[in-house]
């Protein structure tokens, strides 16, 4: 299904035809379209955070005729239930990891190749380009409707409660927790770990149980689902980008009309942009709060364990997994790899 090309100055115009009389302003409190929309994430995550403003706005700006409700923390479901509601229309907006589709279409599991992104100044480039494109592309055939500006999520770290990770034999044979993301999976395996999938929903009491002894995620997200509980190590790995997307069911993005999608598209492309501002600043807080909170963190070389990677055979299989297009627009922004 073709991307709808939008036009302010067309919606703009549109409107100014039907003459000054016959405007009318939708009625107060009679939203037009009332949008679910679901996250796993808590609303102290910038990405929630600035979700937050971006709905209010969307729903000032269009008089109430686009009333979106956010259903964070997972109310409504972890991500898999999530994906396969936003799929199915029940749900009519999901906090996208792209990277999560990739058991639908493994080429969109590409952004959690292992150390594949060094920084940030590689991340947005390609995201914003012509690999994130690509990605967005795939994800609206299978269902999802992607805005163009993607939330950041960080760079994600491990965290355990036995013993920090400092080379890749301290990976052999421990049990961490990881999203159902098939190229995280193979990473770990690949490193010698024991991973077990569970949606995030989970993840908390696991740590506490002692399910698994360990998992990873970037520093924001651990801060405040409060992992720092149940964990007393944080190794700064930086193995993996993560981001988000606003996704919209298919569907339920075409019954907007063009202006009112203009607008969601405006205002969700301001608001990322200020959360990606907003989450670098806060990471950079991070290691000193979360040390206050009982984590104990070092910073491991990431070269060893590009190299186990390369020795294990994971960046020849990944990129048989995903494809050429896929490996070799990733190629494009961050280089050859493996």
């Amino acid at each position: 299904m073709p991307r709808k090309q939008l036009s302010r100055r067309h919606a703009l115009t549109g409107a100014a035809g039907l003459g000054a009389a016959t405007i009318l302003r939708w009625p107060a409190n009679a939203a037009e379209f009332a949008y679910k929309f679901g996250a796993s994430s808590p609303m102290e995550h910038p990405a929630m955070a600035h979700t937050q403003i971006a709905v209010d706005k969307i729903k000032q700006e269009t008089n109430g005729r686009l009333d979106i409700t956010i259903y964070p923390s997972s109310q409504l479901g972890g991500d898999t239930a999530m994906i396969s509601q936003a799929i199915s229309g029940a749900m009519q907006m999901y906090l996208l990891p792209v990277d999560l589709l990739a058991p639908r279409n493994p080429a969109l599991g590409i952004t959690g190749v292992g150390f594949a992104f060094p920084d940030y100044a590689h991340v947005w480039p390609a995201m914003d380009g012509d690999l994130g494109k690509l990605l967005r592309g795939m994800a609206e055939k299978i269902g999802f409707y992607c805005l163009d500006k993607g939330w950041d999520h960080g760079f994600r770290q491990i965290t355990t409660r036995t013993k920090p990770i400092a080379t890749p034999d301290d990976l052999h044979g421990f049990k961490i927790r990881l999203p159902v993301a098939p190229y995280l999976v193979s990473l770990f395996r690949h490193l010698g770990a024991s991973p077990t999938t569970l949606n995030f929903s989970e993840v908390y009491s696991a740590l506490q149980t002692g399910i698994v002894d360990g998992q990873e995620n970037p520093l924001v997200l651990i801060d405040t689902a409060k992992l720092y509980e149940v964990q007393k190590f944080c190794s700064i790995t930086n193995h993996v980008w993560a981001g988000f997307h606003t996704a919209f069911n298919v569907a339920a993005w075409n019954k907007l009309p063009s202006d009112v999608q203009e607008t969601v598209h405006r205002i969700f492309s301001a608001e990322a942009l200020a959360e990606r501002q907003d989450f670098v600043s806060m990471t950079a807080t991070e290691p000193q709060n979360l040390t206050s909170k009982g984590l104990s963190f070092n910073q491991p070389e990431s070269k060893p364990f590009r190299d186990a990677l390369g020795k294990s055979g994971f960046y020849a299989d990944i990129r048989k997994t995903s494809g050429d297009e896929a490996w070799s627009m990733l190629e494009k922004y961050v280089g050859e790899l493996g």
